[in-house]
C-alpha cells in the first residue's frame, strides 16, 4: 500500500433481493463509507417453489460481483469479503453458485452466514449505530427476518424466520391476508419473544427503512435522516395501516419515494404490525447500521466498539476544525453554573457542545453560524438521536451569534420543546461569552467564573489579564442574563 494511501476495507452483502458493496475508509468508531453501490438481483425470487436461486439473478450476480471485486482491488481494500445470506444459504444450488464465484475470484473470502450469524452481525451493527441499544432487533431482508435480543450484557436468542419480503410474497401468492396468517404463525412460534415484551424495537433492513422514508415524506418531518428516526406505538400503528391500504401510485407521488421498494411496502408494514402486536414495544427506532457495519466492527475494528461514537466524532471535529484541544475541558467547568439540576443526559450534551464549540473558526465569518448549524445537524455519525442533533446544532449556531428567528433554525424549532430550545440558547450564549472573554485561550478563561448570587448572575474576574471592559463582553453577559431572565453584574476579585 502506498504511503499516502489510507487503509480501506470492503464488504459485499449478497442478499436475497439485492447485492451491495460498501468500502470503508480508515479504522474508526464511526465507520466511514466512501463507496456504496447496490444492484437489485432478486436471487431469492421463486425459491419457495423451486428450492433454487433465480437463474437470471445468478447470471447478473456473476457480472456485478466481478465489477465489485475490481472496484475493491482498485481501491486497495483489505480485508475484502463477500457475505451471502438467506437465499444462498437455503437454495439447493447455493453451494455450487458460491463455488463458481470462488473460481472466478480466487483468494476472495466468501462466507455463507447462518441465520444466527446474520442476526448477530445485525445486532452488532445496531450497537455500532446506537450505543446502549437494548431491546429487540428485527432485520428484514429479501429471504428472511432475523430477530435477536439485545441487552447491555450481550446478544441473545437469535432466530431467523422465512419472512423476508421476496419469500413472504412467494409463500402467500402476494395475498396480504395469507401473508398476515403466515407472519402470525412464524412470529408466534418464537418462544423467547415474551422476554422482550415492552422493550424497544429496533428496525434494520431496506424494506423497513423504506417505511421510514415514506412516513418522513408523508408527514413532512423536518429532518431527512432515517437513522434514529423514532416513533411511538400509536404513530407506528397508524403508519402501518396507511401503508397497507395505500396504492403504489399514491406512494409514488411522495417526494423521495423508494420506488424499488414500493411493492414490498405493504408486506413490510404488515410484518411490523404483527411484531408490534406480539412484543408491544415502548417505541420503534429505525437503524441504518446493520449487517455490514456489524462486519466492520467484527473484522476491522473489534477493539473500539466500546467507545462512544458521539465522543469520538466530537473530539475528531474539535481536532480538525477547532483551535484548541484543551479548551473544551475548561469550557465544561466554566459552564457548570448553568443548570445545577441538569440530568446526566443534559450534562453529556453540554460536554459535546463544548468540544464542538469552535468548529466554525475557519469558516467565513458571515456564514459561521449557519455552516456550523448544518454541520452538526447532519453530521455523519451514529449515536446522535434527532433531538440531540437539533439541540447541539442550535446551541452552536447561537454561539456564533445566529438570530433565533433565522429560517435555517426551523428544524430545531420543530423538534425541540420550548424548554429544550431555551436551554440550548442559554448554553450557546454562555459559550459565546466565554470566547469573548478568552479569545479561545483557556489560560484567560481561568481568570473568570460565572456564579449565582441570589437572583443575579455575576461574572467574577480574578485575573488582571482578562480584558473585562470590552463591549463584546458586556453585551454578551447582558444577553445571557436576558435569556435566563435575571440581572447581571461584574465583580472584580483580583488575586496575586
Amino acid at each position: 500500500m502506498e504511503a499516502d494511501q489510507p487503509c480501506r476495507s470492503a464488504v459485499v452483502d449478497l442478499g436475497s433481493n439485492s447485492v451491495r458493496l460498501v468500502v470503508f475508509e480508515g479504522r474508526s468508531r464511526n465507520p466511514l463509507p466512501i463507496f456504496n453501490e447496490k444492484a437489485v438481483l432478486r436471487l431469492g425470487r421463486g425459491l419457495t417453489e423451486t428450492g433454487k436461486l433465480n437463474e437470471e439473478g445468478v447470471e447478473m450476480a456473476k457480472e456485478v460481483l466481478s465489477r465489485f471485486h475490481a472496484i475493491a482491488r482498485a481501491m486497495k481494500a483489505d480485508p475484502f469479503e463477500i457475505l451471502a445470506t438467506a437465499a444462498v444459504r437455503d437454495a439447493s444450488n447455493g453451494p455450487a453458485f458460491v463455488q463458481t464465484l470462488r473460481e472466478s475470484m480466487p483468494g476472495v473470502p466468501i462466507r455463507i452466514l447462518s441465520g444466527k450469524e446474520e442476526a448477530d452481525h445485525s445486532a452488532i451493527g445496531v450497537m455500532c449505530g446506537i450505543p446502549g441499544a437494548s431491546g429487540l432487533v428485527a432485520d428484514v431482508g429479501g429471504g428472511s427476518l432475523e430477530l435477536i435480543h439485545l441487552t447491555p450484557q450481550g446478544r441473545h436468542d437469535a432466530t431467523t424466520l422465512p419472512l423476508g419480503m421476496i419469500r413472504l410474497a412467494d409463500r402467500s401468492g402476494r395475498d396480504l391476508d395469507k401473508a398476515k396468517n403466515l407472519a402470525d404463525k412464524d412470529i408466534g412460534g418464537v418462544e423467547w419473544l415474551p422476554k422482550v415484551k415492552g422493550s424497544t424495537l429496533y428496525l434494520v433492513g431496506g424494506a423497513f427503512r423504506a417505511l421510514a422514508r415514506l412516513q418522513i415524506a408523508r408527514t413532512q418531518y423536518p429532518l431527512n435522516i432515517v437513522h434514529y428516526y423514532t416513533m411511538d406505538v400509536q404513530e407506528a400503528r397508524e403508519m402501518t395501516g396507511w401503508l397497507q391500504n395505500s396504492s403504489r401510485r399514491s406512494l409514488e407521488r411522495l417526494p423521495g419515494a423508494p420506488r424499488k421498494r414500493l411493492d414490498d411496502t405493504p408486506f413490510a408494514a404488515m410484518v411490523l404490525r404483527r411484531l408490534m402486536k406480539k412484543v408491544q414495544p415502548d417505541k420503534i427506532v429505525f437503524c441504518v447500521d446493520g449487517l455490514r457495519e456489524g462486519w466492520y466492527m467484527l473484522k476491522v475494528a473489534p477493539d473500539i466498539l466500546a467507545q462512544n461514537p458521539m465522543d469520538v466524532v466530537a473530539r475528531e471535529m474539535c481536532a480538525r476544525f477547532g483551535r484548541s484541544n484543551s479548551l473544551p475541558y475548561a469550557l465544561m467547568q466554566w459552564t457548570d453554573f448553568l443548570r445545577p439540576e441538569e440530568t446526566a443526559e443534559e450534562k453529556y450534551l453540554r460536554h459535546l457542545a463544548c468540544y464542538l464549540s469552535d468548529i466554525g473558526s475557519h469558516d467565513h465569518p458571515e456564514y459561521r453560524a449557519e455552516q456550523t448549524y448544518w454541520r452538526i445537524l447532519r453530521v455523519q455519525s451514529g449515536g446522535f438521536d434527532h433531538p440531540s442533533r437539533a439541540w447541539l446544532a442550535l446551541a452552536l449556531a447561537i454561539r456564533y451569534a445566529a438570530d433565533q428567528q433565522a429560517p435555517f433554525l426551523a428544524t430545531s424549532r420543530a423538534l425541540l420543546s420550548e424548554q429544550d430550545w431555551k436551554s440550548a440558547v442559554v448554553l450557546g450564549l454562555a459559550l459565546r461569552l466565554a470566547y469573548s472573554l478568552s479569545g479561545g485561550a483557556g489560560r484567560l478563561l481561568e481568570g473568570t467564573s460565572l456564579e449565582w448570587e441570589e437572583d443575579a448572575l455575576v461574572l467574577i474576574l480574578t485575573s488582571a489579564r482578562v480584558a473585562v471592559k470590552g463591549e463584546s463582553v458586556r453585551r454578551g453577559l447582558e444577553r445571557l442574563g436576558q435569556a435566563l431572565g435575571v440581572a447581571t453584574r461584574f465583580e472584580i476579585e483580583l488575586v496575586g
